[in-house]
């Protein structure tokens, strides 16, 4: 199951009656916009007993066209590592 944003915003409004929904709007788009922030500055994101995500270097490598079985040159890029807490992973394996 994925969730939106404005999935995540309901949900906050209906926990937390006492916040305008603006301000709960406010609060999700600057941790977004902070946890983008920091990924592109090549940061590690730790939400402690949550997750951690942090953006890895590939190496450049050759690569096989599965089609047409020729090699093509794939140049270093960074691609993100998702780890759940241990609690969160026992949790859902339940």
């Amino acid at each position: 199951m994925s969730t939106n944003k404005s999935e995540i915003i309901n949900i906050l409004s209906n926990n937390y009656p006492n916040f305008l929904k603006r301000d709960l709007t406010k609060l999700v788009d600057i941790f977004l916009s902070e946890v983008q922030n920091s990924l592109k500055r090549h940061e590690r994101v730790e939400l402690r007993d949550v997750f951690t995500i942090e953006a890895r270097l590939q190496k450049p490598r050759f690569a096989r066209n599965p089609k047409t079985n020729e090699k093509v040159y794939i140049r270093e890029k960074y691609s993100l590592k998702f780890k759940s807490s241990k609690f969160w992973t026992k949790k859902i394996n339940e």
